[in-house]
């Protein structure tokens, strides 16, 4: 989750909302990216998500299956505002619990 979160980051620094529109490599690098994480998030132990709350594992799974069965009705909205404003968060909180849950990592 942390590598994915990360590389949507990456994807969208010094970028622009529009670019979306205009940049198809952007476009499928994010949701890809997007998708994965939320790939990832749905293989996390039960007990694992009751134990880091603050993320939002319901959404971000979520967010996978809308990427992964509707590519074609993306709301890059959605989609930027998710990178830019969510996932910021989402990494701190994937390393805290990390730190938290894994002292040697």
């Amino acid at each position: 989750m942390v590598e994915m979160a990360e590389a949507a980051r990456r994807f969208v620094q010094g970028r622009r909302r529009d670019d979306l529109e205009t940049d198809d490599i952007l476009a499928f690098a994010l949701a890809r990216a997007l998708e994965i994480l939320g790939e990832a998030a749905s293989k996390v132990a039960p007990e694992t998500r009751q134990a880091v709350p603050e993320i939002a594992w319901t959404q971000i799974i979520g967010m996978r299956n809308r990427l992964a069965h509707a590519y074609q009705e993306i709301n890059f909205n959605i989609m930027w505002k998710t990178a830019t404003q969510e996932v910021p968060g989402l990494l701190s909180a994937l390393r805290t619990a990390l730190a938290e849950h894994d002292p040697d990592r």
